[in-house]
């Protein structure tokens, strides 16, 4: 009782000096004064003697111009101290400086029990305000970083501290680092520029940063207002070894979007694929919901989607041909790749012109410090990756190229066919990039791609890829960025025929569109974080020519009409966190699509079918002449709850829309397939899907559970009608259907992030459908009834684990089983007009059989000492270890009068790979 008394006694003394000092006024000029020679001129005109560090002025810059005229000592210190992390505390004759924090000069308000405490205000301690936003201010005596400083008035509970994630040795900045304020719900990951932005209390505070193969750093922070903090991390390699690392605290179960997996690159080595190659498409496919019609099959199936409704982006630019070699090998070299992110429920707004997916490909950045690299040696393969800095810790470039040497061993084969046949692919990227500012970034794509083939002795396939990306990233303050982006991506197929007779033919087709993108990021507070933008696509495609090689050939030379069109969206998206358990993204886009001239247009009879006999008119338009326009609004809603830390549940729906088609009547994708454009006969293909998906963390997020459901309806989806032929085809239309799709399933994945045993486990239970009705006979399928598509496999097993024998050492297998894919049988036979026909059953009615493969890899490291040359990488590996003859298709011979069923497959005997790569 008596030191409270004697407090209050003292706390009372204080107050009455304080009032009476307060009450002087003194007369003084500064004229470009630094700040402690300021104050020694307060000494000296006013009597007061004033207590600080000099230590606190040795980085002080601030210089003083101003004259104050018989005004209060408080004002006067007030402006000065203004700008500065500076406080003071008068008492009789004496004004001690303190360093963000404040003396006080009374008890708190609640100190014997807080009395109606108002809301969203902090009720245990008096502290002084000031929206004061600057670089955190280091107390080396305490280890304590400052933000902000004391300012008598009412505080927030809570904070907004931002800043950037760097790498301490090279300056690069972090992505996917995760930022966790110790002991509270709150948390965030950085961006792709390693920006980030949390909510932090008022007062002490732990912030533990994290990003695998870097060391985790904690800053122990003092916060009273909104500010700044820069964060290095410096790099260590004892985690190199991981397939799967430990992500961002939470990100799976807290993050809004759901349906989206990311695969980091450099942890899918181990990985035991065909030849031994890295994949990360292959990688992709054993993940629950992504699908391929067949084993070496271009193209995959997200989802129910077809497989040209996914948007392949590599840094931002479309990518039309996914794989080299006929299906064998990614056409995106997995060693200039940074990460993949995989979108397939909640596709964001930003994105738009496909239904099923998006493939968001990020390439990597060369080394902006020193010169580094990495190599590797396969069976089939070889490749080399390099990097190095324009201007040190400014600007660097990347450089990576990829070919095959198949050709070499073809030719010393003894098989006489595979002898004369050719099988060649090589890829090349270059990436520019450059920090001119602190606020500006610029990066420059370059990539080209290209394959040849030949399968007889007088046939050359070729094609080929090439793109070409520029962006520039501006900040225009810490709550403000913009992207703005270029892009250009061309693909082309040539088939060249030589026989050696006049009918030698060369036939060739091309697409390529330009594209200008402006993306802009908002965050006024904690709440709301918008992102807006608009984009413009222009399409230029030439639908296919043939020309004969010999002058005297028979062969009619045909040019198919070019085709154009202007594709452009507009969107705006809003992250709303309504409360800590409720996160909702709300995104409104709205496309529209215009077919242009010059162009002939076919019109035909209403309430007729689409041939060449229903033919009403026939009309022409000029160039660049508005052909036909479509478009329409597409809501993207996501909608996240958090029962707690570790659990949540997720629900979305999307309306996407694509105005552009894959002209194909094959089981999968190839690469002399044609793209189409929407036009006056051909209308754009819209879907909507409802996803709904419950997720939970176990054991410290060392293992992730989800359990996904989605309904999918889809409309105008391109098929053809039966004996359609596409090829060189002028009016399309005549030959194609346009239906109705559903797709709905179920996918769960349980993933061990880390430990010597690691890995996941995925089960997708799927089925998809489309129904193709008509009133006329011939645009009619299976009676205009639902049945199933290609790609339609309703169970579908993958397991990828990792087991570490030790840091160096450790063993791999992949494990796929998928049900059989829908084929047509022929059924039996039937006469007309004196000839026999083959009978077949409805489409699609029947299966191939179900599909199985395990595949092992053991997998040797180098010793991990961080001063080395180099760190190398040993893979070998089986593919189809059990030597399973898994059916690729059948196909029928008639034979005596019998129709026989054959199998084809690709790889029915195991086949063992080794694989080296060198980093250096």
């Amino acid at each position: 009782m008596k030191k409270i008394i004697l407090t209050l006694f003292l706390s009372a003394f204080f107050t009455v000096s304080f009032s009476q000092e307060k009450s002087k006024k003194i007369s003084i000029d500064f004229n470009n004064t630094d700040l402690k020679t300021a104050i020694e001129s307060i000494e000296k005109v006013s009597g007061y003697k004033f207590y600080f560090d000099e230590n606190w002025f040795k980085k002080e810059t601030v210089l003083i111009t101003k004259t104050y005229s018989n005004i209060s000592i408080n004002e006067i210190l007030d402006s000065l101290f203004e700008k500065t992390a500076l406080n003071y505390f008068i008492t009789e004759n004496k004004i001690i400086l303190t360093q963000n924090s404040t003396i006080h000069s009374s008890l708190p308000d609640d100190y014997f029990g807080a009395k109606n405490p108002e809301p969203n205000k902090v009720t245990v301690t008096p502290l002084f305000h000031q929206q004061y936003d600057t670089v955190a201010q280091k107390n080396n005596a305490a280890g304590i970083l400052y933000i902000g400083k004391e300012k008598k008035g009412g505080e927030l509970k809570s904070y907004t501290i931002s800043g950037y994630i760097k790498n301490r040795k090279t300056k690069n900045s972090l992505s996917n680092a995760t930022i966790k304020v110790r002991g509270k719900n709150s948390s965030t990951v950085t961006n792709n520029e390693g920006y980030y932005k949390v909510i932090v209390p008022f007062g002490l505070n732990y912030i533990d940063v994290e990003l695998v193969n870097h060391k985790k750093t904690t800053e122990t922070i003092m916060v009273y207002d909104d500010g700044k903090l820069d964060i290095s991390l410096d790099e260590t390699f004892n985690e190199l070894d991981e397939v799967v690392i430990k992500k961002s605290a939470n990100k799976n179960v807290k993050d809004v979007i759901a349906g989206v997996s990311t695969i980091d690159v450099e942890k899918i080595k181990n990985i035991p694929l065909v030849l031994g190659e890295r994949d990360i498409f292959r990688v992709a496919t054993t993940l629950p919901g992504i699908k391929t019609t067949g084993e070496g099959s271009a193209g995959f199936n997200v989802r129910g989607g077809k497989d040209d409704q996914n948007l392949i982006l590599l840094d931002n630019a479309v990518l039309y041909n996914t794989s080299h070699f006929l299906g064998f090998f990614s056409a995106v070299n997995p060693y200039t790749t940074s990460k993949v992110d995989i979108y397939k429920g909640s596709i964001p707004a930003r994105f738009g012109g496909r239904l099923s997916s998006v493939f968001d490909i990020s390439s990597k950045n060369g080394n902006p410090e020193k010169f580094s690299g990495e190599g590797g040696i396969g069976s089939v393969t070889s490749n080399l990756t390099i990097g190095t800095p324009i201007i040190k810790n400014k600007a660097s470039i990347l450089a990576g190229f990829r070919t095959t040497y198949s050709e070499w061993i073809l030719k010393r084969l003894k098989d006489e066919s595979l002898k004369n046949s050719e099988a060649a692919f090589f890829d090349g990227i270059v990436k520019y990039n450059h920090k001119i500012t602190k606020n500006n970034n610029v990066e420059a794509t370059l990539y080209y791609s290209k394959d040849r083939f030949s399968i007889s002795s007088d046939s050359v396939y070729k094609y080929s890829n090439a793109l070409v990306s520029l962006k520039w990233n501006h900040a225009f303050n810490e709550k403000s960025k913009a992207d703005f982006i270029f892009t250009n991506s061309e693909y082309k197929f040539n088939i060249d025929y030589d026989n050696g007779t006049p009918n030698s033919f060369d036939y060739g087709y091309k697409l390529n569109e330009t594209q200008f993108i402006a993306n802009g990021n908002y965050a006024p507070n904690s709440k709301h974080a918008f992102n807006y933008g608009l984009s413009s696509k222009l399409y230029n495609i030439a639908p296919g020519y043939l020309n004969p090689k010999d002058p005297a050939s028979k062969i009619i030379p045909v040019k198919i009409e070019d085709e154009k069109a202007l594709e452009s969206a507009v969107y705006l998206a809003d992250n709303y966190n309504i409360t800590e358990k409720i996160l909702v993204n709300l995104g409104l886009r709205y496309s529209t699509y215009s077919a242009l001239g010059e162009s002939t247009q076919r019109i035909y009879e209403p309430n007729s079918p689409v041939n060449d006999n229903t033919v009403a008119d026939i009309k022409y338009y000029k160039k660049n002449e508005v052909v036909k326009t479509y478009g329409g609004f597409e809501p993207r809603i996501a909608l996240r709850y958090l029962f707690t830390d570790d659990f949540s549940v997720k629900a979305s729906f999307d309306k996407t829309y694509q105005y552009i088609h894959l002209l194909t009547n094959n089981t999968t994708q190839s690469p002399t397939d044609a793209w189409k454009l929407s036009d006056l006969n051909i209308a754009p293909q819209k879907a909507q899907q409802y996803s709904l998906g419950f997720y939970k963390n176990l054991y410290d997020d060392e293992l992730e559970l989800s359990l996904e459901g989605y309904y999918k309806k889809s409309a105008n989806l391109l098929d053809y009608k039966v004996g359609s032929d596409l090829m060189l085809n002028e009016n399309p239309e005549t030959q194609l259907l346009q239906g109705e799709g559903k797709a709905y399933g179920i996918e769960f994945l349980i993933k061990k992030n880390i430990g010597k045993l690691n890995g996941w486990l995925g089960y997708t239970y799927s089925r998809t459908f489309i129904r193709l009705p008509s009133q006329f006979n011939e645009e009619k399928v299976n009676n205009g009834n639902y049945f199933p598509t290609n790609f339609d496999k309703p169970h579908e097993v993958s397991a990828v684990l990792n087991y570490k024998f030790t840091k160096r050492y450790s063993l791999s297998s992949n494990f796929v089983y998928q049900s059989g894919r829908p084929i047509t049988f022929p059924i039996g036979s039937y006469m007309y007009n004196g000839m026999e026909y083959t009978l077949y059953s409805d489409r699609n009615k029947f299966r191939i059989p179900d599909y199985y493969r395990l595949d092992i890899g053991f997998n040797i490291e180098g010793n991990h000492k961080i001063k080395k040359l180099s760190h190398s990488f040993w893979n070998i590996s089986i593919y189809n270890v059990l030597g399973r003859n898994n059916p690729y298709s059948i196909f029928f011979i008639t034979t005596n009068g019998q129709v026989k069923a054959y199998k084809t497959s690709i790889f029915s005997v195991p086949i063992p790979t080794i694989t080296y790569n060198i980093k250096f």
